[in-house]
């Protein structure tokens, strides 16, 4: 009796866990936290770009920002929407798989603190709560129209405004409604299709977050 006792005993501490050592504190996971503000680095085809991000512009996006730079999301994909004198966008994985993890993460809206400006960089949207990790770099001061729109900027360019100048604005316009990529099929086949049907699509080498 006394030993299926002690053996019950047993399995109920193997089921909750080995208690601490004497003496020991548990530790709690580690959650990273996000500084008030950092710098990530664009290496593109036309040359580098250094953007500055602060949580108090949209604390939100800064945060989902880093998680997409840091799992290099954005290494070797294109800037597949470029409009002239307006924007370049980019967010589309090359690979479709890794994209597939994010793209359906969508993250709350808030509200524009730091308008689009020139320089400034926005997630882009299609809808109330719908931002996921395409993101825009305006080439103008577009805050007159993209503000009222629901489109807070939360970086800006404080290095090689430039080279963004110089992004290939070729196709223009996503399909049908221009010469440039289908969004859909650029979503699922990835770089595969951007480079045979595209290939002058300028693209990002590389995105890390400055020390």
């Amino acid at each position: 009796m006394r030993n299926s006792l002690l053996f019950a005993m047993a399995l109920l501490l193997a089921a909750c866990g080995a208690p601490p050592e004497p003496g020991k504190k548990s530790e709690a996971p580690r959650k990273i936290l996000l500084p008030d503000s950092y710098r990530v680095k664009l290496e593109t085809t036309k040359g580098d770009i250094v953007i500055e991000v602060r949580k108090e512009w949209a604390p939100r996006a800064a945060e989902r920002f880093h998680e997409l730079v840091a799992a290099g999301y954005y290494n070797d994909s294109r800037f597949h929407r470029v409009l002239r004198g307006f924007i370049a966008q980019f967010g589309i994985a090359g690979d479709p798989r890794q994209g597939a993890l994010y793209r359906d993460l969508k993250f709350p809206d808030e509200p524009v603190r730091l308008g689009n400006k020139r320089g400034t960089i926005a997630f882009a949207h299609n809808g109330p709560n719908t931002r996921a990790v395409q993101v825009f770099l305006n080439l103008k001061d577009n805050s007159a129209m993209l503000d009222k729109q629901g489109f807070p900027a939360f970086g800006k360019v404080v290095e090689g405004m430039d080279v963004a100048d110089k992004i290939s604005f070729l196709y223009g316009e996503l399909a049908p409604k221009g010469a440039g990529p289908d969004g859909i099929q650029a979503e699922l086949r990835g770089n595969p299709y951007l480079d045979k049907d595209y290939p002058r699509l300028d693209a990002i080498r590389k995105a890390s977050v400055l020390p």
